[in-house]
């Protein structure tokens, strides 16, 4: 497995660059009709997810070294990150995010950088497999000594075989998505080893008209005192 894994990233450095420039070149445009502004949403959407999964790969490869340190992390907070930096991705493909902080627990224990790659991971594909001007929600709420962090959207069903993983907690491999075309499935794989990583629970929902991906962290000590 973690042979595949640094194959993976060997070649996903070689395309780190390129997609940069062709980010770069995107934004550098001037103003266009609407045709050449979906194109323009669509170089960004690719080249934005590839570079960030490039470097949440890197970070993979880097949890057995333990370097990264767990402690107090503020769930809504992170959200609002993530969703502030999708506002423009889901804005430019026509689709909506709403949000709803149900939760009394404000702290989890966690790692800041390792839950902001799961959450976002988790609206991305929300976002890339949502009809137009489909709303995708990210709810967050208390569930026993855990914060339930999960986010719905209103894609194609997920396949049994890979629920059943998600189930288990555990992402094998990176594969592909049956009815959810141009994923490799790298977003959960990605998401499943950060969240055992930070002790945390992963799992999804199928829904006739979509998914629900959603992952449980542990409630911070320093919470349960006040």
């Amino acid at each position: 497995m973690e042979k595949e894994v640094d194959g993976i990233l060997v070649a996903a450095h070689e395309l780190k660059a390129p997609l940069a420039v062709l980010r770069q070149l995107a934004l550098a445009f001037d103003e266009m009709d609407d045709r050449g502004e979906h194109i323009r949403s669509e170089m960004l959407s690719v080249s934005e997810r590839a570079i960030r999964q490039v470097n949440d790969l890197t970070k993979v490869r880097r949890l057995e070294d333990g370097l990264f340190q767990m402690g107090p992390v503020s769930v809504r907070a992170v959200c609002d990150a993530v969703s502030h930096e999708l506002n423009y991705l889901y804005g430019c493909n026509k689709k909506e995010l709403s949000k709803s902080y149900r939760n009394k627990s404000k702290l989890v224990t966690a790692n800041w950088d390792l839950l902001y790659s799961v959450i976002y991971n988790f609206l991305l594909n929300a976002m890339h497999y949502s009809d137009v001007n489909a709303i995708a929600e990210l709810t967050v709420r208390d569930a026993k000594d855990t914060v339930k962090i999960e986010v719905r959207d209103y894609g194609p069903e997920l396949p049994i075989d890979v629920w059943r993983e998600m189930r288990r907690g555990w992402i094998e491999k990176p594969t592909s998505i049956a009815m959810r075309p141009g994923s490799s499935g790298l977003g959960l794989f990605i998401a499943s080893r950060f969240s055992k990583y930070m002790n945390a629970q992963i799992g999804a929902v199928r829904h006739r008209n979509g998914t629900s991906f959603y992952v449980e962290l542990p409630i911070s000590r320093q919470a349960s005192l006040f």
